[in-house]
């Protein structure tokens, strides 16, 4: 039907193109892969090392830096992912070890954070997959969270794009600490020869005017168009860090 717009609802996740969105995107280390660490890396630095105890990667899919990162500074992640293919694809990971295509991400992440494990295999090993739907979580449940190219790639709906933002956010603890990167004015887009999925074009005020009730310290850059990368008709990323804002209390 003409105009109408596709929530994540009617999406089936469990097809999504695993390798071909790999080989498009992590067989090797971008510029926009390298930014995206760098901003990472200078949150959890002000992390010590397993200084959290529970960390989450808000829709995980089958991008492996984001755990890495987080290795430096959690005692467990929880790699929460809703499609079957995501999920098949981080098992296999983390039981044969990382492919060798992910040794030059663990190594920037390393350099960048030596908390980070000395092999890509230690760094998952605090990894725990969680055949789920991200809107399953407990609020507060988690001392970091995390989110890469999700809320803003699942819907085509803004109201909804901003619920996922929403319940990343409340995902972790007041106090705890939220870093997250998303493709700016992203459309609509293809993975592979074929396959179509949903977009949701955000920008840095969005983004801010979607975080700035639920957070602290909110802190909101961009980075422009990676030209290694394939044309999906982005314009760059948007990067995040905050801190979660405790809820108000009762009126007294």
């Amino acid at each position: 039907m003409p105009g109408q717009v596709t929530r994540n609802d009617d999406v089936d996740w469990d097809r999504w193109p695993v390798q071909d969105y790999l080989a498009e995107n992590y067989r090797d280390l971008h510029p926009s892969d390298a930014a995206v660490i760098a901003h990472h890396s200078a949150v959890y630095r002000r992390i010590r090392r397993g200084g959290a105890a529970r960390s989450v990667e808000f829709g995980a899919g089958p991008n492996l830096y984001p755990l890495l990162l987080a290795s430096a500074a959690s005692r467990r992640i929880d790699a929460v992912e809703a499609s079957a293919a995501g999920v098949r694809y981080l098992l296999g990971q983390i039981a044969r070890g990382p492919d060798a295509s992910w040794e030059p991400f663990h190594a920037l992440c390393r350099e960048l954070n030596p908390d980070v494990p000395p092999t890509p295999q230690e760094s998952l090993s605090a990894v725990r997959v969680v055949h789920a739907d991200v809107r399953s979580l407990e609020p507060g449940t988690y001392d970091i969270a995390s989110m890469n190219f999700v809320a803003e790639g699942v819907t085509e709906d803004f109201t909804e794009f901003a619920d996922f933002c929403g319940r990343f956010a409340r995902s972790a603890r007041p106090g705890g600490l939220l870093v997250a990167a998303f493709m700016e004015n992203m459309p609509t887009y293809r993975i592979g020869p074929a396959s179509r999925w949903p977009g949701c074009p955000v920008d840095s005020s969005v983004v801010t005017e979607v975080f700035a009730p639920l957070t602290d310290d909110l802190r909101v850059t961009r980075t422009g168009p990676d030209p290694s990368l394939p044309d999906y008709g982005d314009s760059g990323m948007v990067l995040l860090s905050a801190v979660r804002r405790a809820p108000a209390g009762p009126p007294r």
